[in-house]
Formats: C-alpha cells, structure tokens, sequence
C-alpha cells in the first residue's frame, strides 16, 4: 500500500511539472474557501453554487500551510487535491480486491491513479478528487453489504455516500444505485437475500440518505444550486440556445429526437476517452474472464446498475445543457479501468511462449517479472507521455500573464476580459471573467483580452464575441514569447492597437468603430 500511493504521489508530483491547468473551475473552489476562511459560512457554504466539502478541504490544507495572497492559495488547492488522489489508492485497493481479487488488486489501484483522467481533475483542482475518494470507499462498502448482507456496512455506505455528495452532486448516485440493485435482487435465486433483511436494508438507504444530507438539502433548496443538476432532474428549463456553455448553438429546427440521439452518441465517445486507447481491449478482456459472473452475482449486478445511472444522467446533461466532457465519465472510467486491471492481470497469469516460435525448441516459456513491469511502466507512462511538456510549474504561465496584466494595469487605463480567469486572479486587478464575457463584449472599455488559442479558434458561441472584440489584431505578448508542443500559450490583446484592415487602409466607411459594431452585434443576437 505504501509502495502504491507513493507511486501516484511521484506520477502526480511528475505530472505538475510537466501539464498545465486549462480549466477555470478550480478558482470558484479557491474564492470558496477564502469565503469559509474568512469566517463567512453561510455564504462559502449555503449560498455558494458549488458543493462545499472540497473548499472545506482546501481551507482545512491553508490553515496548516499558511501564507496570504493567491500564490498560497494555489498551493493549498493543489496540495489538498494531491492529497486526496494519494489516499485514493487505498478504497481502490480494496474495491478491486472484493470485485475482481487479490491477483487484481494491485494492479486496479495502480491503473486508476494513472488514468489521466484522474491526473487531469487533480491538476485543476477539481471537486472530482476529493468527490472520488469518498464514493470509492462508499462504493467498497455496498460491495461488502452485497456480498455479506451485513448491516455494518450499510452506515458506511450511506455515511461516505453523504461526504460524496458533499463535495459533488453525484454523491447521491451510490446510494440510489444500490437502492434499485436491491429491487431487482429478488428476480433471480442467484442474487436473492432474507426477505426480512432485504426489507430493512431498502429502508435504511432510503432514510439514511436524506437523514444526514437532508440539512444540507433544505438549506440549499434543492439537491443542489447548479444550473446543471436543476436542468439535469427536470426542475429547471434547458439551456438557452446559445448560452456560454454549449459545445455548439442549439438549432432551432432540431426535434428533442435528435437532441437524444446526438446525446447518446456523445455520451459513448465520452465512455470510450474515459480509458486509454490501449486499456479498452483490457476492459473487454478482463470482462470476459471475469465469468462466471454468478460467483459474485450482486456485486456484478450494482456495477452494471450503476454504469446505466451513469450512462443516463451524461445524456440527460448533454441533452439539456449542451455540454459533455471528459471529467463528467470518471466513475465508468474508474469501473472500466478495473476490468482492464482484471484482464491484465489474466494475461500475466495465462500467457505462455512456444519455445518453437522463437528457436528454443519444445519448451514452453512464461514471461518474466522484468517483462509485466516493463509492459505496466509502458502503459502508465505513455497516455502521459505523449502530451507533456517540460514546465516551471503547472500555473506558471499564468503567474507570468498576471504579473504583466498587474503591471499594465498600473499605468494604462481600460478594462481586461480574462477568459481563462487565473491570469487575472493572479493579477488581483478587477476585471471581466469568462462568464462575464457578454458584458464585456459591450462595454466600451473593455481594453485587453486575455485567452488561449481553445477560445479564440474554438466553435462555441463565445468565440466569436471573442474574435469580434479581438477584431483581427496580433497579440501584443504572449506566455511563453513561442508556442511549444503540448505547453499552454496565453495571448493577450489591446484593443487600442489598430485593427488589419485599419492599417491597410479603409475599403469602406460607416462611421461604426470597432466598439459599438460589436455592441451591435451582441444586440441583435
């Protein structure tokens, strides 16, 4: 066990100098638990949109810490999102060890600490890491309850379900899984339990739930504040055509058929990226040589269940918000790792050389320890490999936007619209974030703009009030001064610098500057 979470502390320790963040939701975690710091818990933990317990973590690292400004603060994210990746390890241990066994058991934790996925939410400081490593062991103790039906473990289960609800709204999906896992027991001999006993369990899911999480529940008014959930469960309408966070507008001709239909089809492709192009074959593998499922029916039967709930709640959210990414598949990414654990693990026990095929006559050879360990570094090392690039920290390149936009700031007058946010929070200098870019885009101030190259030539209704406000310019810096594969490069602009067309002289006059044709634009929209 200590071998397997310093292993995952060296890859995410690796990982920091070697990726950058290129998500913004880190930063609403930050400015909550500044908010919860500072003393202001109804308004870091009840009005704030986000689940509170992974700001309450990052508060709880500052505290020990220490430091002031947002440098300090970064780090607290990072270490507290590091420190729940590590601790990982440990539920995934013992969940592989009671779904697939002990030859499994290693190798299960290993590989899901290496899925990038998981890399990639720790690096951003995502709710996801400290959300993973409470329903893990949520998840661990249902199996347990499943295969021994004793009670103990179902306070565990509801207990650590609770906490994982706390930190993200799906939290409530272990305990509803296991719930209509319960249901269906009864249909087979293989998987029934004492009636009496099935019963009080149903009843203690239902319950216990709502007992520990009710509070929270009535407080927020909901089973959460985010727009997301709201729309997710039906009790809000869809997201408006174009709004920010769509992947693409919504056509107005499109049938709620198709909006199903491509929803699903992205839902899949999503499933398939939560794994590594050569961990997918592992997974079917390690599915089919887990047969017969009938030695541990229940558990089979809850993972299956709870890939469905999966499956259903990722086309729903695309369905009504417009958006489905990557980190949205962590749970069925973290199950199909596991059979693929299970599949590597039957190879290294099965695979047996002809002594014939390589000139060493009728005997028979099994490959060597030295081999599966330099085939596993092969299969950890690579996914990451292949998009590193060597950097000074994973923040750096903002620090450095920050420090010039503080600087300019200082002596030059207008107004910056950050769309990757960390470059101005860094700066401590007011400004337009990118939910804010609407309202950047007609004010007439509005001077820099700051963005990556995903904003500018991405296809999101916001990219073109981007490029209408950029209006054609070059940068006038970038971070780094050259773009290099696989490293993060920040542009920032001045809308006071003349435009192309300005500087090859006019074709044409209107009378409209640059300003108020934008503004125009956003109207008419």
């Amino acid at each position: 066990m200590t071998l397997l979470m310093a292993t995952a502390l060296g890859l995410l320790g690796w990982l920091t100098y070697h990726t950058e963040v290129t998500f913004a939701d880190g930063l609403r975690y930050i400015h909550q638990a500044e908010q919860i710091d500072k003393g202001a818990w109804s308004d870091g933990i009840l009005k704030a949109v986000d689940h509170p317990l992974h700001p309450i973590a990052i508060a709880a690292v500052h505290e020990v810490i220490g430091g002031d400004g947002p440098i300090a603060w970064q780090r607290s994210a990072q270490a507290a999102s590091i420190l729940a990746s590590v601790l990982l390890v440990i539920p995934l241990y013992l969940l592989t060890l009671e779904i697939y066994g002990p030859s499994t058991a290693w190798l299960g934790a290993l590989l899901v600490a290496a899925n990038p996925i998981v890399g990639f939410v720790t690096i951003n400081l995502l709710s996801e890491c400290t959300f993973l490593l409470f329903w893990t062991w949520g998840l661990w103790a249902a199996v347990r309850f499943l295969r021994e039906g004793r009670f103990s473990w179902l306070p565990l289960t509801i207990g650590f379900s609770a906490l994982a609800y706390l930190a993200r709204p799906e939290g409530m999906l272990l305990p509803l899984a296991l719930v209509a896992t319960l249901l269906v027991l009864p249909l087979h001999w293989a998987t029934r339990i004492y009636w009496p006993r099935w019963w009080m369990a149903v009843a203690f899911l239902v319950v216990g739930p709502f007992l520990l999480a009710g509070p929270y529940m009535a407080a927020k008014g909901g089973i959460g504040t985010k727009p997301s959930i709201a729309r997710l469960i039906g009790t809000a309408p869809k997201a408006p055509p174009t709004a920010l966070e769509r992947e693409k507008p919504l056509p107005a001709d499109q049938t709620t058929f198709q909006t199903y239909r491509y929803a699903i089809l992205r839902m899949f492709r999503v499933m398939r990226a939560s794994v590594t192009t050569s961990m997918l074959p592992l997974s079917l593998l390690g599915l089919i040589v887990a047969w017969p499922w009938s030695l541990r029916a229940r558990a089979w039967l809850f993972s299956g269940i709870l890939l469905a709930l999966a499956a259903a709640g990722l086309v729903r959210l695309h369905a009504t918000g417009g958006y489905l990414t990557i980190r949205h598949a962590i749970v069925p990414g973290m199950l199909l790792t596991l059979a693929a654990a299970n599949g590597l693990a039957w190879l290294m026990r099965s695979v047996v050389i002809e002594g014939r095929w390589i000139g060493l006559g009728r005997e028979r050879f099994r490959p060597g320890p030295a081999v599966w360990a330099a085939l596993l570094a092969l299969l950890v090392a690579l996914p990451h490999a292949r998009h590193a690039a060597h950097a000074k920290g994973c923040f750096d390149v903002y620090h450095e936007a920050g420090s010039w936009i503080a600087d300019v700031k200082g002596r030059d007058h207008g107004k910056v619209l950050d769309l990757t946010d960390w470059a101005l929070y860094f700066s401590q200098s007011p400004g337009f974030r990118f939910s804010e870019v609407n309202w950047a885009a007609i004010d007439p101030t509005t001077r820099w703009i700051v963005a990556r190259d995903a904003h500018i030539r991405g296809h999101f209704q916001y990219s073109r009030l981007v490029n209408d406000l950029i209006g054609g310019r070059r940068p006038v810096v970038t971070f780094p001064s050259h773009p290099v594969k696989g490293r993060v490069q920040i542009k920032i602009f001045d809308r006071l610098t003349p435009p192309p067309s300005a500087l090859a002289g006019p074709t044409h006059d209107r009378g409209i500057s640059p300003q108020v044709s934008t503004e125009a634009r956003i109207i008419r929209r």
